[in-house]
């Protein structure tokens, strides 16, 4: 007997509706470094963002999943690869293409973000493209390295229904954009739930001085001259978290605030979830430079109250956009850039980091919206204005329309 496949869940275009205030709009501004202009990864120039939203609200099964994706740098990141550096936090996950970066420190495709049982076809839809713009892989030259990032959407979407397909991926690069970065429940976040709440894609950026002092005045190892400024963006797909931990600012709201479904989401959140921190920076760091800035991924997942749960593959991925390594190199030696060794400076790139991953998990919670998934499971939308309340007087905030760095 022969079965007729279900159709595939169509893309759905993102409403062009009123977005909810994002967590600097309303006072919560981690940190002290002063954000990029639209907060977030595109900030850091030729980095771009793009989602395709999967939620098939007619079919028998809910889905609520999609696929994101993040072209690097300009060009050809094939023939002219990024540098990058790697953290593997917790590897409770099923990532691809991650042990080649770690070997060799660079980049060869776009990322792809999705859930956990759509690697595989992520990984298609990115050697698809590959294929497609270097005729070279498979024929004059190796074959390549795409890079898949998963987390596990199953208490919301029909994870069962493999409805990822390569061509969303596509699709995704296609409508890549170095525009504002769309956040919550879109693209690869659309079915995750973070501390539970809903949440999904969060994003934030910083801006860092390389000057003040450092060095010889010289600016000798920034790659420019005195008073340079370098970006750093930070893209979180954000799936993990206890509801009871939630940290905002250093206060636990977690503890009086309580989605109405945690107690029947606690079994879920102990056994799965995770939560990929996507990294760029304009700076000519080396894979070394990269991996220490990844690692300070886990202060800001911290800071939101992660402890990094047994079940939670937390990754970080670090790359530079202007430190690129040419695949057929033209002779034996290769002249490298690297930031200075200065602790002034590199702590400087680790306090960016660790602000824009706190701000960017917190991101993903005030705009997403609620979503009800398979089974009934419902993932509620945080109340942002009963955690600004909660937090009253009890840190320092930033008033709305205020300077986001004060003068000293």
């Amino acid at each position: 007997m022969t079965s007729t496949p279900r159709p595939r869940p169509q893309a759905q275009p993102r409403p062009q509706s009123h977005q909810p205030p994002r967590p600097r709009d309303l006072g919560i501004a981690p940190g002290t470094l002063p954000p990029g202009p639209s907060n977030s990864l595109t900030d850091v120039p030729g980095v771009r963002v793009g989602h395709v939203t999967l939620a098939h609200h007619e079919a028998e099964t809910p889905v609520r999943t999609g696929a994101t994706v993040v072209v690097p740098a300009p060009g050809s990141v094939f023939r002219e690869k990024p540098v990058a550096g790697l953290e593997v936090v917790n590897g409770f996950g099923k990532a691809a293409g991650l042990s080649q970066i770690a070997e060799l420190g660079v980049l060869e495709t776009p990322l792809a973000l999705t859930n956990t049982l759509g690697v595989g076809a992520a990984f298609e839809g990115l050697v698809r493209h590959a294929l497609d713009g270097h005729p070279e892989i498979g024929t004059t030259t190796g074959t390549v390295n795409p890079a898949v990032f998963e987390c596990n959407d199953g208490w919301l979407n029909d994870i069962r229904g493999l409805h990822v397909r390569p061509e969303h991926v596509l699709d995704a690069l296609s409508a890549a954009s170095d525009g504002p970065v769309p956040e919550g429940a879109v693209g690869a976040g659309t079915g995750m739930v973070a501390f539970g709440w809903k949440a999904g894609i969060g994003t934030s950026s910083r801006l860092v001085d390389a000057g003040d002092g450092i060095g010889d005045g010289t600016g000798e190892g920034t790659g420019d001259g005195p008073g340079a400024r370098y970006t750093v963006g930070v893209l979180v797909l954000a799936n993990f978290g206890v509801a009871e931990d939630l940290t905002v600012l250093g206060v636990p709201v977690g503890r009086t605030l309580t989605p109405h479904q945690a107690r029947e989401q606690a079994e879920f959140a102990r056994g799965a979830g995770s939560c990929v921190v996507l990294i760029a920076t304009d700076a000519p760091a080396d894979a070394r430079q990269l991996r220490r800035m990844a690692k300070r991924a886990t202060v800001g997942l911290a800071r939101t109250g992660g402890i990094v749960q047994h079940g939670s593959g937390e990754y970080a991925l670090a790359w530079s956009t202007t430190h690129r390594v040419p695949h057929r190199p033209a002779g034996p030696v290769r002249a490298a850039s690297a930031l200075a060794e200065d602790g002034r400076l590199m702590d400087r790139f680790f306090r960016a980091v660790a602000e824009a991953t706190e701000e960017a998990v917190l991101g993903s919670l005030f705009a997403a919206r609620p979503v009800t998934g398979v089974r009934g499971h419902h993932a509620p939308a945080l109340p942002a204005e009963r955690v600004t309340g909660l937090i009253g007087d009890a840190t320092l905030r930033v008033r709305p329309g205020a300077p986001d760095h004060p003068a000293t």
